[in-house]
């Protein structure tokens, strides 16, 4: 069975202030890489195979930092970038709800599409590791998106907040994901 340990990045400056990043490129502030290495330092304690990460930079080098306790490969795959949030990117909620109503932002990728890759990159993960143990470096909406579908949204609701640096896993067993724990931060201090 393949495993997988979901990562969400560490803490950028706009998480901090509550800005919405999407595919805007933002990097780790100085508590990001200290939740990055708490990761790495939680993490070594098993063997793992390979650490994929969205190529946005936070996400790189979170998986740079946790790859440095462990001699794995990190390899990038666009297909677990950060959703779009088009228009709405910067912003903070408060001037997103202000802006906009029903989360209709202009320009933003749909649920459909967003699906559509990321079950795209899971499978091929799935194909390319089999048996093993995987770690993927990616997103808030990425991360929560996964384990929604896979929870039929009985464990994650649309208004789960994931923090930065939790770790979720999830196994393919059979023919089927199934979610082994979620938005774990124990590791933090």
């Amino acid at each position: 069975m393949t495993t997988i340990c979901l990562v969400r990045h560490g803490q950028t400056d706009w998480n901090a202030q509550g800005k919405l990043q999407g595919q805007t490129d933002i990097p780790l502030n100085e508590l990001g890489k200290i939740q990055a290495r708490q990761c790495g330092e939680f993490l070594m304690k098993e063997d793992w195979d390979v650490i994929i990460t969205s190529p946005l930079i936070r996400a790189r080098e979170t998986a740079d930092i946790i790859a440095h306790y462990m001699d794995v490969p990190v390899i990038e795959k666009i297909e677990f970038i950060e959703k779009n949030f088009g228009a709405a990117e910067g912003l903070t909620a408060a001037k997103r709800e202000a802006t906009y109503k029903n989360k209709a932002y202009p320009g933003q990728e749909s649920e459909k599409a967003l699906t559509n890759r990321l079950m795209k990159g899971l499978q091929e993960i799935q194909e390319e590791y089999p048996e093993k143990k995987v770690i993927l470096v990616a997103h808030g909406a990425v991360i929560h998106l996964i384990l929604r579908l896979m929870s039929n949204e009985s464990i994650v609701s649309n208004d789960m907040r994931l923090s930065n640096a939790c770790l979720s896993t999830i196994r393919f067993e059979v023919d089927s994901w199934i979610i082994k724990d979620f938005n774990q931060i124990k590791h933090l201090s």
